[in-house]
Order: C-alpha cells, then sequence, then structure tokens
C-alpha cells in the first residue's frame, strides 16, 4: 500500500515539469522568430537604401566633395596669410625679424668678401698687362691685305655713274685721312729706315700724303678712272704690332688671264716703305698712318665686258704671302669687270 501510495504521489511532479519544458521551448521558437524577422526587416532596409538612385548618391558625394574643397580653402587661405604675416607670432613669410636681420646680415658679410676677393684678383691681374702691347697675341706674324673698294666683285657700267659712286664714296672716305692740309702736322721720316721708337712715350706719326697716290688720289680725278673704265684699287695691309718686315716689301699685281694686264702703282712700284714700321698699338700710336698702294687697270676696248681676276701679293720681303690655309695671308684676290 504504502509503495502505491509514493507512486501516486510521483506522477503528479513529473507532469509540471513536463509542461514547463514546453512552454521554455515555445518561447525560444518566438524569440527565434522574433530575431529573424528583426533580421529579415534589417535585411529589407538595406535592400531599400541600396535601391535608391544612383543619381541621389552622386548628389549625395558631391556634396561631400564640395564640403570638403570649401574646408580645404579655407584652411589654405589661413595658411597663406599666416605665412605672410603671422600676427601670433610676428613672423613674415616665415621669419621673425631677428631672423631676418641675421639672414641679410650674413649675405652682406658673404657676398662683399666676395667681391673683394674679385676685385683684389682683377687688380692683380691688370698689374701684369701693358696697355700698349697685348701679353698674348693670337695674330699671324705675317699680315693680310685688304682692298678698297669693300668688295670682291667689282662690276659696273662704265655709261652710268649710279653703278660706281659707291665705289667713289668709299674712296674718298678713306682718303680724307690723308689729305696733305692733315699730313702736313705729321712727323718726315726718314725713307727706307725703320722709325724705331720704343722708349718714346708719345709716338710720332710718319706723313702719307693723298698726292702721293696720283691719278688714283682722287685730286686730279674725282671718279678715280671709274668713268674712263680703268678703275683704281687701294690695297693696304692690316696692322700688326710691332712687324718689322724684312728686305724692301712691295705690292705686285697680276691678272689670270694669257696675256698680262698693264697696270699703274702708286707709290712708284707699289713701295710699302719701311718708314712706317713698327707700328706700337691703337693706343700707343692712336693716329698711325697706314701706308697705302693704289693699283690702276688700264683696261683697253677689248678688256671691257670681260671678267678680270686680279691677285695682289706682298713680295720683296720675309711677310708670307702663299698659305693655302689662308688665302688673304700677303695676298688678296678680286673680280673686275667693266661694261659699256
Amino acid at each position: 500500500m504504502s509503495s502505491n501510495s509514493q507512486v501516486q504521489n510521483q506522477e503528479p511532479t513529473e507532469e509540471p515539469t513536463k509542461e514547463t519544458n514546453q512552454e521554455e521551448k515555445e518561447a525560444q521558437g518566438e524569440e527565434k522568430d522574433a530575431a529573424k524577422e528583426e533580421v529579415k526587416a534589417e535585411e529589407k532596409e538595406k535592400e531599400d537604401k541600396n535601391e535608391e538612385p544612383k543619381e541621389q548618391k552622386n548628389e549625395k558625394k558631391e556634396k561631400k566633395k564640395e564640403k570638403k574643397d570649401e574646408k580645404k580653402k579655407d584652411e589654405n587661405k589661413g595658411s597663406c596669410k599666416d605665412f605672410i604675416y603671422n600676427p601670433r607670432t610676428g613672423e613674415f613669410l616665415g621669419r621673425t625679424a631677428s631672423s631676418w636681420g641675421l639672414i641679410l646680415l650674413f649675405y652682406l658679410v658673404f657676398y662683399g668678401f666676395l667681391a673683394g676677393m674679385f676685385s683684389l684678383t682683377m687688380w692683380v691681374m691688370l698689374q701684369t698687362l701693358d696697355e700698349n702691347v697685348p701679353q698674348h697675341q693670337d695674330r699671324l706674324p705675317s699680315p693680310g691685305l685688304v682692298i678698297r673698294p669693300h668688295a670682291i666683285e667689282i662690276f659696273y657700267n662704265r655709261t652710268n655713274p649710279s653703278n660706281y659712286e659707291q665705289y667713289i664714296g668709299e674712296l674718298h672716305h678713306l682718303l680724307q685721312h690723308y689729305n696733305d692740309s692733315i699730313q702736313d702736322g705729321n712727323d718726315l721720316c726718314l725713307v727706307g729706315e725703320y722709325t724705331e721708337q720704343d722708349k718714346e712715350p708719345v709716338k710720332k706719326v710718319c706723313q702719307f700724303k693723298r698726292s702721293i697716290l696720283r691719278q688714283c688720289s682722287g685730286l686730279p680725278d674725282t671718279s678715280f678712272g671709274y668713268a674712263e673704265g680703268q678703275p683704281c684699287i687701294i690695297i693696304k695691309m692690316n696692322r700688326v704690332i710691332g712687324l718689322k718686315p724684312k728686305g724692301d716689301p712691295y705690292i705686285n699685281c697680276t691678272a689670270k688671264r694669257n696675256t698680262p694686264l698693264p697696270m699703274l702703282y702708286f707709290p712708284p712700284e707699289g713701295r710699302l716703305d719701311k718708314m712706317f714700321f713698327p707700328y706700337y698699338g691703337k693706343k700707343a700710336h692712336s693716329e698711325y698712318v697706314q701706308p697705302l698702294v693704289a693699283v690702276k687697270l688700264l683696261l683697253t676696248k677689248e678688256d671691257l665686258d670681260v671678267e678680270q681676276m686680279v691677285e695682289c701679293k706682298v713680295e720683296g720681303s720675309d711677310l708670307r704671302n702663299s698659305d693655302e690655309r689662308d688665302k688673304y695671308l700677303g695676298r688678296v684676290t678680286f673680280r673686275v669687270k667693266v661694261s659699256q
């Protein structure tokens, strides 16, 4: 009897525990369902957000960029103003007044020192130079020849004065410095002797009168023979400091043709007298007068309308006149054609 009563007493306790377990399971299931619904709701919201039109997204991005750009501009304005002048620190262009003073003082001393060194080296160098003679001369010992009129080709029509006015003008301009009235003020030097005056502070100038050129002086014939078809060509030698040509230099001209071309030389025989040498430089010998040689081409009627090639050389001395690398060393070539 007692055992039956115990069994009866145990049965009612088991039934409520089963009921509570079921209720818990139901509650847990409801919670899971609620959580799933919340997740679904969030997913729907995300989908709804993703489904927004692209234009709205782009507008939002552009607005964000504009805000950022405005912020950057404001920052840059503020930084530029502070760089030019910062009222809080008193800095101007990133430096205080004392900093500017120190750097300016440094550069003043530095560049002053450089200027002093440069001036000192220039002064020392100038003490080694001769104001009359270059320390290093790159010119050749043999001078070149030049002609006036300054043209390699002298072509003109003798019946038309406008064709040769330019040539005549050049010759008159050259010989102005050789006028007898000007040359009378220069010295009479010894013919055939070098005029050496190394120790003289003031160098004398030897006379070379225009009248020596006679028919090519432009005095008896102002056209220098161009009007009659027998033009004058004036030849001079380039200046070389200290040059003293040996021998008895003279100018000799030849025409490159089968028969010789008659010519007249002024001074006679085209002499370059030694009294005009040496030359002491532009500063010491500022009034120096170069010797000239005039050549008058005696063209005949048969020579008219025919091109004549003439070569003039310095001969009778040690001056070079046959260097193939320099066609103007001691010689000059020109062409003449007179038409009618």
